[in-house]
C-alpha cells in the first residue's frame, strides 16, 4: 500500500490532567504513544498541559473583557487553532471527564460563533479526537461527551477517534505504573494507533480540499438571506 505524506499537518495535544507540571500524568503517558506515531510520520506536534495556565472560566473569547483580571485563553487558543488536529486527553474522575477538560470545552465553545474566510463556523476543516485514562469504567462515556462537543462546535471526527486505558474497578495501578502492564495492552495499543492514523487521514483529506465547500453551510450567507434549497414561507 502507498504510504501517505502527512508532513504538512500540525497536531496539538491538550492534556486535561488535574496535575500541574512536572507531576507525572498517566494521561500524558498514553498520549505519548500517539504523539510518537505522529512524530515518526513527520508531523509538527505541540502539546500543553491546560492546568499549567491561568485560564478563566467563561464562554467569551477573552474573559478580561468581562471583569476577569487574567485570562491566558486568547494566547493558548492561537496555538490550538493553528493545528489541523486537536487531541484532548483527560483522566476519568467519578465516571466523568475532568473539570479541566470541561473548562477547555467551554472555552472552545466560546470561539464557535466566529467564522472563517468562507463564512463557515470557525472550526470547519479541523479534526478532533480524544485520549482517556483511569482505573474504573468510563472511557466510552467520556469520549461520547468530548467528541460530541468537538463536532458540535465544528470539528470533524473520523472513525475510531478515541482511545483509552482503564484498570480493574476500584483502587489500583494506573497507566504509567509498571505493575499495570498497560503499555503492553494490545487493545489499547491498537486503538491508539488506529485513532492516530484516522486523525491524520481525515486531516489530510480536508487540508488538500481546503476544508468543506461552503455551499449550504455558510453562516454569513444565511444571515445575508441565502437559503439554497431550504424552503419555508417564513423566510420568503
Amino acid at each position: 500500500m502507498k504510504k501517505p505524506d502527512f508532513t504538512d499537518l500540525k497536531a496539538m495535544y491538550v492534556n486535561c490532567t488535574l496535575k500541574k507540571s512536572p507531576r507525572q500524568s498517566h494521561t500524558d503517558g498514553l498520549m505519548d504513544v500517539s504523539r510518537k506515531i505522529m512524530e515518526a510520520e513527520g508531523i509538527s506536534v505541540r502539546q500543553l498541559r491546560f492546568v499549567d495556565h491561568e485560564v478563566a472560566y467563561g464562554v467569551y473569547p477573552d474573559m478580561t473583557e468581562h471583569g476577569v483580571e487574567k485570562d491566558e485563553w486568547p494566547k493558548l487558543f492561537k496555538d490550538i487553532f493553528e493545528a489541523d488536529i486537536l487531541i484532548i486527553g483527560t483522566p476519568i474522575w467519578l465516571g466523568e471527564k475532568s473539570s479541566v477538560c470541561q473548562k477547555l470545552i467551554e472555552r472552545l465553545y466560546a470561539m464557535s460563533g466566529k467564522t472563517n474566510d468562507k463564512g463557515q463556523y470557525l472550526f470547519y476543516g479541523k479534526v478532533g479526537g480524544c485520549v482517556i485514562t483511569g482505573n474504573e469504567d468510563g472511557i466510552k462515556h467520556c469520549a461520547m461527551g468530548i467528541l460530541y462537543a468537538l463536532q458540535h462546535v465544528g470539528y470533524s471526527i473520523p472513525p475510531q477517534a478515541d482511545c483509552g486505558w482503564i484498570g480493574e474497578a476500584g483502587p489500583g495501578p494506573s497507566y504509567m505504573d509498571e505493575e499495570s502492564h498497560a503499555k503492553d495492552n494490545s487493545f489499547t495499543n491498537r486503538n491508539t494507533t488506529f485513532m492516530t492514523y484516522n486523525l491524520l487521514h481525515l486531516a489530510k483529506l480536508l487540508k488538500e480540499n481546503k476544508g468543506y465547500s461552503n455551499y449550504g453551510n455558510s453562516r454569513e450567507a444565511w444571515d445575508d438571506g441565502t437559503r439554497w434549497n431550504f424552503e419555508n414561507p417564513k423566510y420568503r
